[in-house]
């Protein structure tokens, strides 16, 4: 077996009481746990960094029903989407200290993960932790569902989140003629227009959603990719041109909402307009699509070393920072991927 300078304990981020509105620090603990040595196709990944994604709220929040994840109990560790190194392999198995891979354990520092579910990263990406990205959906989305056409004009609700400072830019270069943006900060609106290249961007507030609409895409929209559901949804319908494509790839407005559990977003529809304009509306999901990935991680890394595109994210750094940021996550503190960086062993 290799292992290298193995340590005997790791720290790993655990739900310590369950929350009656949106999870804060409060409710989770960090504690010491045992690294137990990599059997038979397992290796032990030290991680440098994980993703902080709003889908924890619905495994907290016990509505997973239909998710492809399994509920977060008390006394459960949080888990997610990270990247680290392998420093401990079992005999005969495809992966050896050293690699480099992705994996879904993250929230603690040292991960006993069966090979199988590692993918070994190659130098597609510039940086590794651009793995992280959630563009997949993003692009996903706007290739299989939406189909995004030369001159169309493409509405991206929470355009200023891990999926939406992608959308945006991705739209452009499939070919979108105008895209649209919504956000709740006037802050996040300006970076959205300045750094990004949205035409424009909707602010909900006082100024009621369709009159923003309107003056953001007076021609209607064609393209909808939408990450928040409820009022936007409904709005983006009212604004909906004739033959429109709708594809729905998150419920933020459920899932951020103190009030609900994280398992449903409602949204008020005119279904008669969906028959009249015809438009399509479907939710995207990546078990669907399992072809997208690779496909999204080649354009992705060319677009990336071309200049083409950016990966906006902030990197949080320290395990004992990971509670706040997925409390300042859910509270809207951040622009773009919000990600844990630990340190090198």
């Amino acid at each position: 077996m290799a292992v290298a300078a193995l340590p005997s304990t790791s720290r790993e981020i655990q739900l310590a009481d369950l929350p009656g509105g949106l999870p804060g620090p409060e409710h989770f603990t960090i504690t010491q746990t045992p690294v137990p040595l990599p059997g038979p196709g397992q290796v032990v990944v030290r991680n440098r960094y994980f993703l902080v994604f709003p889908g924890l709220r619905t495994l907290i929040g016990g509505q997973a029903d239909g998710v492809p994840l399994p509920r977060i109990h008390v006394g459960d560790a949080l888990f997610g989407p990270a990247v680290g190194e392998v420093v401990a392999a079992a005999p005969g198995g495809p992966l050896r200290p050293g690699d480099i891979v992705t994996h879904m354990l993250g929230w603690r520092e040292l991960a006993l993960v069966a090979a199988a579910d590692c993918a070994p990263l190659g130098d597609v990406l510039p940086d590794p932790v651009a793995h992280l990205s959630s563009g997949s959906a993003a692009y996903g989305a706007l290739t299989r569902l939406a189909a995004v056409r030369p001159g169309d004009t493409v509405f991206v609700t929470g355009a200023a989140g891990a999926v939406g400072t992608l959308a945006g830019p991705v739209a452009r270069l499939l070919g979108a003629g105008r895209v649209v943006g919504s956000t709740r900060s006037p802050e996040k609106a300006e970076r959205l227009r300045a750094e990004l290249g949205y035409d424009a961007v909707v602010v909900p507030g006082p100024r009621p959603i369709d009159e923003q609409l309107a003056s953001a895409a007076p021609d209607g929209i064609d393209v909808l990719l939408d990450t928040v559901g409820g009022d936007q949804l409904s709005a983006a319908v009212r604004a909906a041109r004739r033959g429109a494509r709708f594809a729905l790839v998150g419920a933020l407005s459920g899932q951020l909402s103190p009030r609900r559990d994280g398992g449903s977003a409602l949204a008020e529809i005119d279904t008669f307009r969906l028959v009249n304009q015809g438009v399509s509306l479907h939710g995207y999901s990546g078990q669907d699509h399992p072809e997208v990935s690779e496909e999204w991680t080649r354009r992705f890394g060319n677009w990336l070393r071309a200049d083409e595109i950016t990966f906006p994210h902030v990197r949080i750094p320290g395990m004992d920072n990971a509670p706040r940021a997925l409390q300042e996550l859910f509270e809207g503190r951040h622009f773009g991927t919000v990600v844990v960086e630990l340190p090198p062993g």
